[in-house]
């Protein structure tokens, strides 16, 4: 099991764009192509609060790189993309890391709501 941390950096004021198009539109194609979200974050303090991070959790890199491909090439995706930057582009740079769990790893747990 591997994690991917993405960090989108958006341009100013584009961030509401960004957490609508995940919230709206991406999160179910997500799930229609099996991709598995832990969960999302927004930046309170720190170098930028234009940021959204956010992890995916994977069986492997082969895995990501053939589920991360379909996505990239859904023609639903594609639509809600260039839909949600009808007003321009939206984000400005992604960083993305694959991490790997230590042995004392111990999973996560959804928050309580």
């Amino acid at each position: 099991m591997i994690h991917e941390l993405r960090v989108y950096t958006c341009l100013p004021g584009r961030l509401p764009a960004l957490q609508q198009r995940f919230e709206t539109r991406t999160l179910a194609i997500w799930e229609r192509l099996g991709i598995r979200s832990l969960g999302f974050w927004t930046t309170m303090t720190g170098p930028s609060n234009n940021d959204l991070t956010y992890l995916i959790e994977w069986q492997s890199l082969a895995e990501r790189e053939q589920k991360w491909a379909t996505f990239m090439a859904d023609p639903e995706w594609q639509q809600a993309k260039e839909a949600s930057e009808a007003d321009g582009p939206i984000v400005a740079n992604i960083a993305s890391s694959f991490l790997q769990p230590t042995r004392f790893y111990r999973g996560f747990s959804k928050p309580s709501e």
